[in-house]
């Protein structure tokens, strides 16, 4: 006769000590709600500092949960792993986190939008997007997932609380309902696969599937169908959320309603969650599915071509963007094709560390210099969320010097420039790729950065070259603003100088 397990018995089984970053700051947010249901006429203070505490807890719960000398671990009936890979994703979205929320306090007070629940939805979404990294079955990723994307369909429609039928609510609210609308349905597309390889291997646990996909391989009989035809969908259903081609539809109309730091959290912290997704189920899970010769996975060629497509489309199309907001979106396409490329060549054999570490490094490097961008690119816009294009930048190293410099340093870093950050992510990326002997993807990459170089630099020539014609918009540099870029500015220069210090945080990490 079954005996239910005492809460002691459940607690030593499920070992949740390995899932307290993310559990604390679900815990954390809950906390939040109290504090700002009773905080009163002091809630608009206390509710941002509290916030940024509770990232805080989550970050020290981190550093001792994933040691170095940790051992990998599993959680919650092996549907949670804990290893290396989810600690140094873990600290990316807490300070991704922490940068957004230092931008968003006094643009919501600007705005007129200051609301404590936009703080909770916040913490939510990156607990989410923290579960989704140490997802270790496909229904845990599937509930991650909308634990991650609900809270950010609402953030990209806040504007639209204030309901003055400006310009900027009606386009936050349609950004909000476009981003409900394909979310849902990608969504779709990755439950379905789910079930279609849970069909076809009976498992949804990850290990699982890959000690079952030889044997459904080797059967050689519908169940290898289902299987593929699931996997696809798994990619489609990912490959909406870190905004590939051509799952990208959506980006450039979100990325331009949404207020501009749910903008810069959603750029980040949707792809961190989206790419450690695929990088589980295709490195772990569907790595036995080999029905090509030459010892590459099956889906090598097709995650080479959409890398392909999404580096072309991407960076082509921002070329002719004036909006800053939208050409980042472009811009955001293209870095997520320069990830795409690091997860192809992880389909070679023997190269999946090294391409994993060179993605880990590039999804570091783009934070810090994603946020930093948009941070700089919400201090000029207006007050009612207008703004923000390529005229309003111009002159802007005559009139805010330190700011057009740390705008410069983004851009360099965006293109690839030496002694920045994103130059050793596209290094790392672009070597994983020619030891995968993807050369022709590398050179695909090497070739776009060359074109991002025009859209990038011709901001830097607006903010140096090119007078204003007219007045800039009343700044944003509040305290937490400067914290911000200041702290984005640091490590885009320190991981770029400092090359053994990035590589070093990711040599320790292991997912195949």
């Amino acid at each position: 006769m079954f005996e239910s397990p005492t809460i002691a018995e459940f607690i030593a089984e499920s070992n949740l000590a390995a899932t307290l970053p993310g559990s604390l700051l679900v815990a954390w947010t809950l906390l939040l709600v109290l504090v700002d249901l009773f905080a009163g006429e002091e809630r608009e203070h206390w509710t941002p500092f509290m916030a940024c505490l509770g990232l805080g807890v989550s970050f020290v719960a981190n550093l001792f949960v994933y040691a170095p000398a940790a051992d990998q671990q599993t959680a919650l009936y092996g549907m949670f792993i804990a290893d290396a890979f989810t600690g140094f994703l873990n600290i990316v979205i807490l300070v991704a986190t922490l940068l957004a929320l230092l931008m968003s306090r006094d643009y919501l007070k600007r705005a007129g939008i200051h609301r404590g629940e936009y703080y909770i939805l916040t913490l939510l979404s990156s607990a989410g997007a923290m579960f989704m990294v140490a997802a270790n079955d496909l229904i845990v990723i599937f509930v991650a997932l909308e634990l991650l994307s609900i809270p950010l369909y609402i953030l990209a429609a806040f504007r639209s609380i204030k309901n003055d039928g400006s310009e900027m609510a009606l386009k936050s609210e349609e950004s909000g309902m476009k981003y409900f609308i394909l979310g849902a349905f990608s969504s779709a597309f990755l439950v379905f696969g789910a079930a279609l390889v849970y069909g076809a291997t009976g498992a949804t646990n990850i290990p699982q599937i890959l000690a079952a996909v030889p044997a459904v391989v080797g059967a050689a009989g519908s169940a290898t169908f289902y299987l593929v035809i699931g996997a696809a969908m798994l990619i489609v259903g990912l490959g909406f959320k870190v905004a590939v081609v051509p799952f990208h539809m959506w980006t450039p109309d979100v990325y331009e309603g949404a207020p501009t730091p749910v903008t810069a959290l959603m750029s980040v912290t949707a792809k961190i969650g989206g790419f450690a997704a695929l990088l589980r189920v295709l490195l772990t899970a569907l790595s036995a599915l080999a029905l090509v010769e030459g010892g590459a996975t099956a889906w090598q060629t097709t995650i080479s071509i959409i890398a392909a497509l999404t580096l072309v489309l991407g960076n082509f199309v921002a070329i002719s963007q004036r909006n800053l907001k939208r050409m980042l979106a472009y811009s955001s396409i293209a870095h997520a094709g320069y990830i795409m490329v690091a997860l192809a060549a992880a389909g070679t054999a023997g190269s999946a560390d090294s391409a994993t570490q060179g993605a880990l490094v590039y999804i570091l490097a783009y934070m810090f210099t994603n946020l930093g961008a948009f941070a700089v690119v919400m201090t000029i816009e207006r007050v009612d969320g207008g703004g923000g294009n390529l005229d309003d930048i111009t002159g802007l190293a005559r009139t805010r010097p330190l700011m057009a410099m740390a705008m410069t340093l983004f851009m360099l870093s965006l293109t690839g420039i030496p002694l920045t950050a994103g130059f050793i992510g596209k290094f790392m990326v672009f070597a994983a790729a020619v030891q995968a002997g993807l050369v022709g993807l590398a050179v695909i990459g090497v070739l776009t950065s060359v074109v991002s170089a025009f859209y990038y630099m011709r901001v830097v020539v607006n903010m140096y070259l090119r007078d204003s014609s007219g007045e800039l918009a009343p700044a944003l540099e509040t305290v937490y603003v400067r914290w911000a870029i200041h702290i984005a500015l640091a490590g885009t220069l320190i991981f770029g100088i400092f090359y053994p210090l990035a590589s070093n945080l990711v040599s320790m990490v292991s997912i195949a």
